[in-house]
């Protein structure tokens, strides 16, 4: 099924405005490094689940052979239209089967959108069913240990068009597992102001969790720390730790 998420399909536009793809750079240089010193052998061919519009692969594909997969027909169209050289196939993480393997399977950017514990251990299992034995899994997350309430602000202008968006993360006690991103758009076209407001409710998860996940898909995985790559668009004095796990499928 389809996402209906407005900010990913009617408003997938916005992304020329408010994401510079060199702004990946360092982000996915670290992705690259920590899956070549993973393999077992070179990898050559890499998945990509929750590949958005785009913007990772525009590193990615400089090193492997990408396919990438996401629920969202706005940014397939706006991927496609980027990467005509990568295969991008509208797919769910917790379901997808497209009867292949891959050197590499990555998770850069989206298993939030899991938002129950069963939902993160079917991407999972996914994930580890689509690697080559041998292969390497990659997954970028938040744990409720070190994850905080945060504000974040990005604008761009272009076309007559400025765009503001504000993004509120809340932890709220009275849903666990749980925190929610509150999304406001500020859209002025040649000076007519439209908003746009979403809500959206993503997973959050202990380390005991995230652990017990991939050791039920057959997974032992290390971590790193990656801090920082959401400084420049922090509010006030905010923090956005995340974890990159990753592993090799034997």
């Amino acid at each position: 099924m389809a996402s209906s998420w407005i900010a990913y399909n009617e408003l997938a536009w916005t992304e020329d405005w408010l994401a510079d793809p060199a702004a990946y750079e360092d982000e996915v240089k670290v992705y690259v490094d920590l899956i070549r010193r993973t393999a077992a052998k070179p990898p050559r061919t890499l998945l990509h689940l929750g590949s958005g519009a785009g913007g990772h692969d525009t590193i990615f594909k400089r090193h492997f052979s990408v396919t990438g997969v996401d629920l969202s027909p706005g940014m397939l169209n706006k991927a496609r239209k980027v990467h005509p050289d990568i295969e991008y196939i509208e797919g769910d993480m917790r379901t997808l089967r497209l009867d292949r393997q891959f050197d590499a399977v990555a998770i850069p950017d989206s298993i939030d959108y899991m938002a129950s514990r069963q939902d993160l251990e079917q991407a999972i299992q996914t994930a580890v069913m689509h690697l080559k034995t041998g292969g390497v899994l990659l997954v970028t997350a938040k744990t409720a240990e070190i994850f905080r309430n945060n504000n974040f602000a990005y604008s761009g202008e272009k076309d007559d068009i400025h765009l503001t968006l504000f993004e509120n993360n809340y932890i709220n006690p009275f849903h666990p597992d749980t925190y929610e991103a509150t999304l406001v758009y500020l859209i002025r076209r040649q000076g007519e102001l439209t908003m746009h407001t979403e809500q959206h409710v993503l997973g959050l998860f202990s380390q005991t969790i995230w652990d017990d996940a991939f050791k039920q898909a057959g997974m032992t995985m290390m971590q790193k720390s990656l801090d920082g790559i959401y400084d420049p668009v922090l509010l006030n004095d905010g923090e956005y730790p995340l974890v990159v796990f990753v592993g090799l499928k034997r």
